[in-house]
């Protein structure tokens, strides 16, 4: 006797129906075919996820640079100055304080300039 998959196949293929809502051509319509695009949709969004520390860390760098460097001191000396003088500050920090608080970031990079000094 052959087993059918009725009620859990239906189940299944609404799913992912329901989660391809919106997606261009067949790839809504057809359960192969959204089914695939489902899959790869996952697999960006896992591989992204990872993607998205990467670029924030980078514009983080970006903006930490251009402050710093206003105060005459670029990036990998304002970063070497800040582990000499024993600041424990992130890159996610100094981007903020780089961003909205000019005054105190000034005082940072002067901190960074004294312990290189």
């Amino acid at each position: 006797m052959r087993v059918k998959g009725g009620t859990s196949k239906r189940r299944r293929h609404k799913k992912i129906l329901r989660d391809t809502k919106g997606y261009w051509g067949t790839r809504h319509q057809l359960f192969r075919r959204a089914n695939e695009a489902w899959m790869k949709s996952q697999w960006y969004a896992y591989r992204d996820r990872r993607q998205r520390r990467r670029d924030l860390r980078r514009l983080w760098i970006m903006r930490i640079n251009a402050a710093s460097r206003q105060s005459g001191l670029p990036y990998s000396r304002f970063i070497h100055g800040l582990k000499e003088a024993n600041v424990a500050l992130d890159r996610k920090i100094l981007a903020d304080l780089a961003v909205r608080d000019r005054d105190a970031f000034a005082e940072v990079v002067q901190l960074a300039k004294d312990a290189i000094a």
